[in-house]
């Protein structure tokens, strides 16, 4: 038998290996277990079976050529290994190879295929673990011409008597080389498989996208109305003949055969939905032995119960329902699948927004409220602002006048100094400034009271340099005004008043202290509580003006002697 008669006869006998993979491939089961991503070991094991009884065919249909048995059955080994992992491609390599091995017992070849065969499977196997899909087929060929010239080399050195082995390797070698291009046949078979898997669920992601689509709208309001609908899109679009949503209790819509019988909402719904709810687990029933609340109603033979969730767990179900018992098949169970994740989806982003809409009309109310009390505030701080005591400018002008005829020099600074508290009353808003801009209108205020007060008024300054703070406008010179007014003044006229500004641990402190008359307590009360009288709002304005920005107003405490008032910033 020459090498062209060799190469035919293995021509055929490897397309009778790849007709015999197409077959198996289309069965049902079988198709299933080579289009899945990740294989778990009973998925493996079956296809171990496959490819070990594919290389044993491989072996039987063997050509005789002087006594060896040139087959394909390295060509079934290497496709499983390359394909699946070493678990397939070193089982089916140690058992057709022990298989060649004990049908040939003694033959001149049979030791050296046994070996050759588990070095196909290990070798096919660790491709496995180190190619790209992409590059399959060509590894796998490239695998199969290694492992076939191994098998050559084992019969070359092992093979007795030896003349007789070279004249085998010279007469099957080329042709059995060749034969290794079927491997990319078979490669490209389970390829075709998977990429059919891929179009059939692309197709389905665009349909339950579409559906996603179209239902969206009616996820924004959920009622009796609107899950009709969305249940009535999706019988369309699937091609199912009935679609129920529930909940945990009833049927809130039924649209399809046997819709008659679920006009009234919020029908009861069946054990077999109970039991899908409560262990959160997909169903595949048969309507008139486990859908006893439908199947008098219906003629439906089978369904599907798919439960929906949101974040705190089973909320209800999606339920499809088919006239014909054997259609649920596994592209239909896939695209069920995915829809329920969706309407979980859209059930829950419903859920957030009805919860963000709450959200925003508290918020809304809230903002009314913060907005009232906003004007309130500014109501209070033109009023502060416009509270310029009139004895105190009195005061103030009968003093610089009388300074004119005896210290005009004195007099004219006043002067700047009134100046600069009117000016500063005057322009300032209820804006945040600079605390040196503060600060300045404090000590043109306390200028004029010492011109007033002469000796017995004493203003010490504890103010930390390069002090750099926003702090609100008119809060510092109503304390000093409180201190001079109702501490000192009430003593007799004497008593000292410090003004501090200090950086301390990231914040900014601001105090007025004085020696003078301790604050009564009942006016702490009132300051803290609000209820304040109007003719004595200065106070009680700063301290909720602090408050409403910084969360915290102002402290005060009583002294012994005198009062201390401070606030952070």
């Amino acid at each position: 038998m020459d090498k062209s008669t060799i190469f035919l006869q293995l021509l055929e006998k490897s397309s009778l290996t790849i007709v015999l993979f197409i077959i198996i491939t289309k069965i049902k089961g079988f198709k299933y277990i080579f289009q899945k991503e990740n294989y778990k070991l009973k998925d493996l094991l079956v296809i171990s079976l496959i490819f070990t009884d594919l290389a044993i065919l491989g072996t039987y249909n063997g050509i005789d050529v002087q006594g060896s048995l040139a087959n394909t059955r390295i060509i079934a080994i290497v496709s499983g290994g390359v394909l699946f992992g070493p678990l397939v491609g070193i089982t089916s390599g140690i058992i057709s190879g022990f298989h060649r091995y004990i049908i040939d017992i003694g033959g001149i070849t049979a030791f050296p295929c046994f070996i050759s065969s588990i070095f196909a499977g290990v070798l096919s196997g660790f491709f496995y673990q180190k190619i790209s899909s992409r590059y399959k087929w060509v590894y796998g060929i490239a695998c199969g011409v290694i492992s076939e010239s191994f098998s050559m080399i084992l019969i070359y050195f092992l093979a007795k008597p030896h003349n007789i082995a070279i004249g085998i390797i010279k007469k099957i070698y080329i042709p059995m080389i060749v034969g290794q291009i079927s491997i990319g046949f078979l490669i490209s078979i389970v390829d075709a498989i998977k990429k059919e898997k891929e179009e059939v669920a692309a197709m389905q992601s665009k349909l339950a996208l579409d559906i996603a689509n179209k239902t969206l709208p009616y996820f924004r309001s959920i009622n009796e109305e609107s899950l009709e609908k969305i249940c009535r899109i999706i019988k369309d679009e699937i091609n199912s003949d009935a679609v129920s949503i529930t909940n945990k209790n009833e049927v809130l819509a039924y649209v399809g055969v046997g819709e008659d019988a679920f006009n009234a909402p919020y029908t009861e719904i069946s054990n077999i939905t109970k039991c899908s709810i409560k262990e959160n687990k997909i169903l595949n029933i048969q309507v008139k032995k486990e859908e006893s609340s439908i199947s008098e109603k219906a003629d439906l033979k089978t369904a599907m119960i798919i439960p929906l969730t949101d974040s705190q767990g089973v909320v209800g179900t999606l339920k499809i329902y088919y006239a014909k018992k054997y259609d649920m098949s596994h592209s239909k169970k896939s695209l069920a699948i995915g829809l329920s994740q969706i309407i979980s989806t859209l059930m829950e982003i419903s859920k957030i927004e009805k919860i963000e809409n709450e959200r925003k009309k508290s918020e809304i109310k809230a903002l009314q409220r913060h907005k009232v009390e906003q004007q309130l505030e500014h109501m209070r701080f033109e009023m502060l602002k416009n509270q310029i005591n009139p004895h105190f400018l009195f005061n103030a002008l009968n003093t610089i006048t009388s300074f004119i005829r005896i210290n005009p020099d004195k007099a004219r600074k006043l002067i700047i100094n009134l100046s600069t508290y009117m000016r500063y009353n005057l322009e300032v808003n209820d804006n945040l400034i600079d605390i040196n801009k503060e600060l300045e209108q404090v000590k043109a205020y306390v200028e004029i009271e010492k011109a007033r007060f002469g000796d017995k008024l004493t203003v010490l300054y504890d103010i930390d340099e390069n002090i750099e703070a926003k702090i609100p406008s008119l809060t510092i010179q109503p304390l000093v005004e409180n201190a001079i007014i109702h501490g000192i003044r009430k003593n007799g006229g004497c008593g000292t008043v410090v003004i501090g500004v200090k950086k301390e641990d990231g914040y900014t402190r601001v105090w007025v202290e004085n020696d003078g008359i301790a604050i009564d307590l009942d006016v702490i009360k009132k300051v803290y509580s609000g209820e304040m009288p109007d003719n004595k709002i200065g106070l009680y304005n700063v301290h909720l003006r602090l408050k409403l920005i910084y969360g915290q107003g102002l402290n005060i405490y009583r002294l012994d002697p005198g009062t201390k008032m401070e606030f952070y910033i």
